[in-house]
């Protein structure tokens, strides 16, 4: 199935994305976290996108190497031989963790490894490299299971997707924050550019809510983050261990069909017991 048919479906339970990778028991945006992912079944993985000094995409999140290889380099000035001989901590890294046999994988090896197995939601870490990965997940015939990002909630962002002509082809996912008094409006700007996906923001659920409707009818689900760092409202992960009717089920209720998670296994199980 396409990405955007399975997202469209209104008889699926709400999807699950995979933050990451399923990085409890592998390194972060490893090959070993997106097979954990596939293996619990997942939705979608998310990974960070980054370009090596010699021109090849690989999957990394931070700006540098020192907390999943221990090393303090900046990646974007090392060669791709370089970066892959690093072997990577075991979780979210950290001194605190032990190296394992893992690598930083490339981007051309994430998309053989995901093939017919998981859709793919890739998180590029500086916009500009939109056009190039777009040619990369094209060239290797995969623009119907991966999807690409970017703000999308103001003209300026508009203004600035309008140049992006290498995207076209591949799912569109815009990301916007929905607040008090311009919630309209930005509802406005997402609906003109009709994306099959909206990573929302919001000041409060039910301001997000109030616009569910509208872009549920014109084909526009609803992807919301409970990570710890980034959730909105104290809507986390944590609080939906101890909770999840007051987290999970709550957003689900408001709208939201695809939740991004670090606990994937505890919202999936969460999703099958409220569907028992």
């Amino acid at each position: 199935m396409k990405y955007i048919n399975h997202i469209a479906d209104p008889s699926r339970p709400c999807a699950i994305v995979a933050h990451r990778g399923a990085w409890l028991h592998a390194p972060e945006n490893s090959l070993a976290a997106i097979e954990a992912a596939i293996a619990g079944g997942y939705d979608i993985v998310e990974l960070d996108i980054r370009q090596s000094a010699d021109g090849v995409l690989f999957i990394l999140h931070d700006d540098t190497l020192m907390r999943m290889a221990g090393v303090d380099r900046i990646p974007e000035e090392m060669t791709i031989a370089e970066i892959t001989s690093l072997r990577l901590r075991m979780a979210d890294g950290g001194p605190g963790q032990p190296f394992t046999t893992e690598t930083v994988p490339t981007l051309e090896q994430v998309l053989e490894t995901v093939r017919g197995r998981i859709f793919v939601d890739l998180d590029i870490k500086h916009l500009e490299m939109m056009e190039v990965v777009a040619a990369k997940v094209k060239e290797m015939g995969m623009a119907d299971q991966v999807d690409l990002k970017a703000p999308a909630g103001t003209p300026e962002a508009l203004a600035w997707l309008s140049g992006r002509s290498g995207i076209n082809g591949i799912p569109f996912m815009g990301q916007a924050f929905f607040k008090e008094g311009t919630a309209e409006r930005t509802a406005e700007t997402i609906l003109s550019i009709k994306p099959f996906m909206c990573e929302a923001k919001f000041d409060r659920l039910e301001t997000l809510a109030g616009q569910h409707p509208r872009l549920r009818e014109a084909g526009i689900s609803l992807w919301v983050n409970t990570l710890d760092p980034v959730s909105c409202c104290g809507l986390t992960d944590s609080a939906a261990l101890a909770d999840p009717d007051a987290v999970w089920g709550r957003m689900m209720a408001s709208g939201i069909s695809v939740i991004q998670t670090d606990q994937p296994a505890a919202l999936k199980a969460y999703i099958e017991a409220r569907r028992a």
